[in-house]
């Protein structure tokens, strides 16, 4: 019964410190990003103060299904980040995380406008590049630790990114989709370059953007927290080294947008798959071997 208090109390906290996080998260891209292309930049709090400027403008949405499916994808980004924190099944994660991405398409398809359709096409085109490879993710952990509890691999007697490098890099390839930068910043882009004005987002302002921005905060935590699983493991200082480690790749995640342009959705999905199949299913091929 303690463990199962503490698994939903930890979730709790992510529930609560995971938008204060993603937000500041989002200022400090903002800021890096702006030093690099020698600019001063936003301040950090920037995200919060378009949040709160977002939220109370007056709702506006194209239809009822558009606002319904933004729910939910607010919704279903938030228990996936919910049930990774209180040391869920793994693929239970990532199943709502996909979810998650199906509600956001359906959204972007709801309005009539092409910018917003061509937006909801690359967005699924991202997401059958990405999936692949999140899946993968999960296999290896299942192969090295036995399991798809996120607390028993946090537990684990060896580091998981000594048997699964091939995987993290997978992980670490994907990402760029899932954090929406360069060179895969297709279907939505919050730079000036994007020529669908804003993608899958054009008809979506005020509160309903809002809850877009709050969602992906969520959802960048939760993305981070993989990163976290692959250097963590029994000493009590590995915490540190996996807290580190994520920002590291959150860091060349952000140099990596600011020096790739972007390339076309085919060489995404090319690309993407290539990793998964020469560095994913490599090591996973490992993984079974050493069983």
């Amino acid at each position: 019964m303690s463990d199962m208090v503490c698994n939903i109390v930890s979730g709790i906290v992510y529930l609560i410190l995971a938008p204060v996080i993603g937000g500041l998260l989002a200022g400090i891209d903002r800021k890096i990003s702006a030093r690099m292309q020698r600019r001063v930049g936003p301040p950090i709090m920037q995200p919060f103060y378009d949040f709160f400027k977002l939220r109370d403008k007056q709702p506006v949405a194209v239809n009822k299904a558009q606002r319904f499916y933004i729910r939910g994808f607010l919704l279903f980004a938030i228990l996936s980040g919910f049930f990774f924190f209180a040391h869920g099944d793994l693929l239970l994660v990532i199943f709502t995380l996909t979810i998650a991405s199906v509600c956001f398409v359906i959204a972007a398809y709801a309005s009539n406008s092409p910018y917003s359709q061509v937006g909801a096409e690359r967005e699924l085109a991202q997401t059958m590049a990405y999936e692949p490879m999140m899946l993968l993710v999960a296999l290896g952990f299942y192969l090295h630790c036995g399991t798809f509890d996120a607390k028993e691999i946090v537990q684990s007697p060896a580091m998981n990114f000594i048997y699964m490098p091939g995987i993290f890099i997978g992980l670490c390839y994907i990402l760029l989709i899932k954090f929406r930068k360069s060179p895969f910043d297709l279907s939505m882009s919050h730079e000036v370059h994007q020529e669908l004005i804003q993608g899958a987002l054009t008809e979506i302002s005020g509160p309903t953007l809002a809850m877009i921005e709050l969602a992906h905060w969520y959802e960048n935590v939760l993305l981070l927290g993989f990163v976290y699983l692959f250097f963590t493991w029994a000493p009590a200082w590995s915490p540190v080294l996996g807290i580190a480690m994520c920002a590291f790749t959150y860091f060349s995640d952000i140099l990596v947008d600011n020096c790739c342009s972007r390339v076309k959705w085919e060489h995404m999905l090319s690309s993407a798959w290539v990793v998964t199949l020469a560095a994913g299913f490599a090591n996973v091929a490992f993984l079974m071997y050493m069983r």
